[in-house]
């Protein structure tokens, strides 16, 4: 017998996207009643009428959304979306109509066909955000490669196609903010999964503006930084009493060399490089505790 479940699950995260939605998700939902996915529409606490929208749109339709009485963030819509899907696979997309329905049934192919664990929509090619975003997204992604393996571009994209069952496991270890985009993809990655992207294209903003800002550059590698202390603190301590070790060393062979022994300098710069490689290793105990509570 022909197995009829719904194999995916689209969770859209809206905070006063009142505009957006009334134009962009009947498209979702017909959509969605044409490919037979499930829907979950999160509202993030808004402040204008994204609520009655909602309720007019998903009214008998089968689709329930979820609301927030207080605005969680973007990582926290997603979280509850996720969270309370029952599909395999659970696709995250933009409130605003930037992505394209297409793209969901591409990535979903895509996901049966590789058996991958979480493939990111690419906007390698395809992306519009200015100069200034560009930039930001530049030193992100340098940041994440500089602290650990790492081969994907888009790492922020907000097109996600997640195994729900591993997403739901991991959504305790990412933060409500922007940053979860970011962040939920250095798990798995850290975690051994199978991790890739496929390119999709993005169409410009239905209505509304976005509430990206330079603050979420500076979250976001605070939250990476996070993660790669959480899984590998070494990473980020053993550079750093190497170098205070090394500098400390080089600059007291002079001194060593006239017979004046060891500096005071020199002292503390090795003294201040022995206290972060042992708090690294304290820190990797740490992280297997947290990671197996």
């Amino acid at each position: 017998m022909k197995d009829n479940s719904p194999k995916l699950t689209i969770v859209m995260p809206a905070y006063n996207e009142e505009e957006a939605l009334g134009i962009f998700l009947p498209e979702v939902i017909a959509h969605c009643q044409a490919k037979n996915y499930q829907l979950i529409v999160v509202n993030d606490g808004s402040k204008d009428t994204s609520k009655e929208v909602l309720e007019r749109l998903l009214k008998d339709r089968g689709f329930s959304p979820i609301h927030h009485k207080v605005n969680r963030g973007y990582g926290g819509a997603i979280k509850s979306g996720i969270q309370a899907a029952t599909t395999p696979y659970v696709i995250t997309i933009d409130a605003d109509g930037q992505h394209r329905l297409e793209d969901v049934d591409n990535l979903l192919e895509q996901m049966e066909q590789t058996e991958a664990d979480l493939i990111i929509g690419s906007r390698e090619k395809g992306e519009k955000s200015s100069p200034y975003r560009q930039l930001g997204k530049w030193i992100i992604r340098n940041t994440a490669k500089v602290l650990m393996p790492l081969d994907i571009y888009d790492l922020n994209s907000g097109m996600k196609i997640y195994d729900t069952e591993l997403a739901q496991k991991y959504l305790k270890l990412c933060p409500n903010s922007m940053a979860f985009s970011d962040t939920i993809t250095l798990v798995f990655i850290n975690e051994r999964c199978l991790v890739q992207e496929h390119p999709i294209q993005i169409n410009d903003r239905m209505a509304g503006e976005s509430t990206i800002s330079t603050m979420t550059a500076f979250e976001t590698i605070k939250q990476i930084l996070n993660i790669v202390i959480l899984f590998n603190p070494m990473r980020v301590f053993f550079p750093m009493a190497v170098f205070f070790i090394v500098v400390s060393i080089l600059w007291s062979i002079r001194f060593l060399l006239m017979g004046r022994g060891l500096s005071v300098g020199a002292m503390l710069g090795i003294t201040t490089g022995l206290i972060f490689f042992f708090l690294g290793l304290l820190a990797e105990q740490l992280s297997i505790i947290r990671r197996n509570l």
